[in-house]
């Protein structure tokens, strides 16, 4: 009988422990995530894609069309920040700290070489491939960096990469198609989740 109860608490204590373990393991990940991602803020930088792919039209020469989808990335970017700022200081996150530059420097690299491309195809006169090139640079950021985040993140990264990719192998007169369908609906969808699920 002594031998028996005696085998009882080892169990007891292992389970404990596995417990424990298992307890700091999942701590220890969720402190190491970006969880400031604003879902309602993408989903409203969505809106704002769709409304400019309305007025831009489809991807066409000359400075209108990109101009109308630069106003717009400006726009996104601010909506971006501050939806972060304001979703950081309700879940208690710093932006300055480690989980935040490491979602950045998984995230600034690819948006860097979207500018950097941008720039290149329109001095070669090659705006009208623009939408593949900022789907599939924005995709790789927000997927990258999403591995450092909630998994909704890093699920809508790879939609929108494969919609860039699409947009490369499709007419170049569906740009614009594919730009609210990337941009918009699919950040829209990608937001609801991240929103839903994680706290704003």
């Amino acid at each position: 009988m002594a031998a028996l109860m005696e085998r009882i608490r080892a169990t007891a204590f292992h389970e404990h422990a596995a417990d424990n373990l298992r307890f700091i393991r999942d701590t220890m990940a969720r402190a190491g995530r970006f969880g400031a991602v604003p879902g309602w803020g993408a989903a409203a930088m969505g809106v704002t894609a769709l409304v400019t792919a309305l007025v831009a039209g489809p991807p066409r020469a000359g400075t209108t069309w990109l101009a109308w989808w630069l106003g717009d990335a400006a726009l996104a970017v601010a909506i971006g920040v501050v939806a972060m700022a304001r979703k950081a200081r309700r879940i208690d996150s710093s932006l300055a700290g480690a989980p935040a530059r490491q979602f950045a420097l998984a995230f600034v690299p690819a948006v860097l070489a979207g500018a950097v491309l941008t720039a290149v195809f329109v001095e070669n006169g090659l705006t009208l491939h623009l939408p593949g090139v900022w789907l599939v640079t924005y995709g790789a950021a927000v997927s990258s960096a999403g591995a450092l985040s909630e998994r909704p993140v890093r699920i809508t990264g790879i939609a929108i990469f494969a919609i860039g990719v699409l947009a490369f192998l499709c007419p170049v007169s569906w740009g614009t198609a594919f730009m609210a369908l990337g941009f918009g609906v699919t950040q829209i969808a990608g937001g609801i989740a991240i929103g839903r699920a994680h706290h704003g």
